[in-house]
């Protein structure tokens, strides 16, 4: 499983996730930004994304010189909850306009692999249509916290059958 670590109010909170699937010895692959690229690379432990730096946008991510593990090269992921400012009833997704994300899913696909793509949306994120392009990957499913008692029931919902 791969997520983007979101601290902000705009978009739903993921270290809860992390901590809970780290704390139950499941592999967990967090977004390492260099330049145009994007690489998932795996977290150990709860410890150890405690210790990783902050970037200047105030990120937590590996060093450059922190060489991990790369999901792209170890069989791919399962599921990865994406990030995004708004989404679509019919899974367009709105980033940040770099398309880290994009890019890393045509990646998988060049390399044979179909991660379930999740986005964890607060309901004002979900939108009729929204602005996209060419590039543009949908994602497979939506699920707003809000509808739930615990998103990370959610979560557990959706991998369980993954990871059993």
């Amino acid at each position: 499983m791969s997520l983007d670590i979101s601290e902000t109010k705009n978009e739903v909170q993921t270290l809860p996730i992390l901590r809970h699937f780290l704390d139950a010895n499941k592999e967990c692959f967090i977004p390492h930004y260099s330049g145009p690229n994007m690489k998932m690379v795996k977290l150990h432990s709860w410890q150890d994304y405690e210790s990783l730096p902050l970037t200047k946008w105030k990120i937590k991510q590996p060093s450059d010189d922190d060489l991990r593990e790369d999901a792209l090269d170890t069989g791919g992921l399962d599921v990865i909850l994406m990030p995004g400012l708004g989404f679509s009833c019919q899974g367009s997704r709105l980033g940040r306009g770099k398309g880290y994300y994009d890019s890393y899913l045509q990646r998988c696909a060049d390399k044979g692999y179909k991660p379930l793509t999740v986005a964890l949306a607060f309901n004002e994120q979900i939108f009729d249509t929204i602005p996209v392009d060419n590039n543009d990957v949908k994602i497979d499913m939506k699920q707003a916290p809000e509808l739930f008692t615990g998103y990370l029931s959610v979560v557990n919902i959706i991998l369980n059958d993954l990871w059993s």
